[in-house]
């Protein structure tokens, strides 16, 4: 059971709330109070609570109800025991049926308490893993479940959704890392295609024979040990979707095969004369610039406008760093649910290594980071210690010490200064700060920054 998870008491009286906090920091658990409904509300904003201890009847301002649906509005997930000295069925009525699980009635029993919040973990325990398990067994990723607050992001998972059921050809470009099939599966599961085929094919991970007949297929006898015909990704792919990963690291032969299947949805098995026609959306990926490689000849022009009908491009890590605490969080509660081992989060002063690291591979990396840490952690929380392990790189961040501010005053410092050396030069700073000129432009509207 995951004791660290955080606990809120929220009651009016003093005595009866340092009470409670003390019985349940007594079993293990970490504990906040607050004293009226604003302050709780406050709390939970900036704290995602497993459970809310609410007195009912609080002097002023909101009272226990009102304090629940304002919780509950911010933090869903939240379970919400009402505390009440007024045990009436009408009282218990309304509590339950505004989102309260429980009630219990004063003066309160350490026992009782405990023994609710016993069952109340272990079946969030579980409802966890079992959420985990699910996702896990259906890879079936939708735009809800790609984790962002960045502005750019958010405007990518905005044409995603805009796209979905469209069958025009997708091409996502991203450092490797930066979650380009995530975003390929959010594409094909919110569309009019999602209960079809959603194919994945590496395209760096075979050589040119392996990949043509991986792709199209073959008959009986095409080639030797071919006993018999097979169909390709594209023929399984049918009514759904293809995804063609690393999509600049096929062969010219290959990029011709796949010019004719853009253009006419048709292709031969290897060894075959018939032809096979498919109703597929194809989505691809790179990390490579494809207009560059156009220019090199090392990729077909005509190949790539037929790819790049629409164009997503993905930022890295660096560029996106008020991700990262929510990434970093997300991969703890997965990743130690997998392990079965206990853990209750992750502290603010690890979150601050973790975003002043560049990132070199991206979301991948930060989940294999927090998977090592995990495994070698031996407290009930991630800390700074559990990450010195984590490479210095000489960059922006070498020899930074960073300040004990929140998150958002971090960045917002940080823009600032960019500007401040490059005399108002947003391209400039955009350059330093090592993201594209529209996201600090975001940035700028969003710290109100005069440049």
């Amino acid at each position: 059971m995951k004791k660290n998870w955080p606990i809120l008491v929220v009651d009016d009286e003093e005595v009866m709330r340092e009470s409670m906090a003390a019985w349940l920091r007594e079993d293990g658990y970490r504990v906040d109070t607050a004293a009226d409904g604003q302050q709780a509300l406050q709390l939970a904003k900036a704290t995602d609570y497993v459970i809310c201890f609410i007195d009912l009847k609080m002097p002023g301002g909101m009272d226990g109800i009102e304090t629940m649906m304002e919780i509950r509005r911010v933090r869903t997930e939240t379970s919400v025991i009402i505390i009440t000295a007024y045990a009436t069925v009408d009282t218990a009525i309304q509590a339950m049926k505004e989102g309260a699980q429980e009630y219990i009635v004063k003066p309160c029993n350490p026992q009782e308490i405990s023994m609710l919040v016993s069952r109340i973990m272990k079946f969030k325990k579980l409802e966890s893993e079992n959420a985990i398990l699910r996702k896990k067994l259906s890879r079936q990723y939708r735009h809800h479940d790609i984790i962002t607050k960045n502005p750019r992001m958010e405007e990518i998972l905005s044409l995603t959704q805009e796209i979905a059921s469209l069958r025009s050809t997708v091409l996502i470009r991203g450092e490797s890392g930066t979650g380009k099939e995530l975003v390929a599966r959010a594409i094909h599961f919110s569309g009019n295609r999602s209960e079809k085929p959603f194919i994945v094919v590496s395209c760096a991970a075979l050589t040119e024979t392996l990949l043509e007949s991986e792709l199209f297929g073959y008959e009986k006898g095409a080639f030797t040990g071919a006993n018999g015909q097979a169909k390709g990704k594209f023929e399984l792919a049918d009514q759904g979707t293809i995804f063609l990963d690393e999509i600049g690291d096929i062969s010219p032969k290959l990029q011709a095969d796949l010019l004719r299947v853009l253009q006419e949805r048709r292709f031969y098995r290897v060894g075959g004369n018939q032809e096979v026609g498919v109703d597929v959306r194809i989505i691809a990926a790179t990390n490579k610039n494809l207009s560059e490689e156009v220019q090199q000849g090392r990729f077909r022009e005509d190949l790539y406008y037929r790819l790049n009908v629409i164009e997503i491009r993905l930022p890295p890590l660096r560029e996106r760093r008020e991700d990262i605490p929510l990434l970093a969080e997300h991969f703890v509660q997965r990743i130690s649910s997998e392990l079965s081992k206990d853990l209750g989060g992750i502290s603010g002063a690890a979150l601050k290594v973790l975003i002043a690291y560049d990132w070199p591979g991206n979301v991948r990396e930060l989940e294999n980071v927090i998977e090592r840490a995990i495994v070698t952690c031996h407290n009930g929380m991630l800390d700074d210690q559990d990450f010195l392990w984590l490479p210095r790189q000489a960059s922006s961040s070498q020899n930074w010490e960073v300040p004990d501010v929140p998150l958002d005053e971090l960045e917002r410092r940080a823009i600032i200064a960019a500007l401040e050396r490059k005399h108002g030069n947003v391209k400039e700073a955009s350059v330093a700060l090592g993201i594209d000129r529209s996201t600090l432009y975001d940035k700028l509207k969003r710290y109100s920054i005069a440049h």
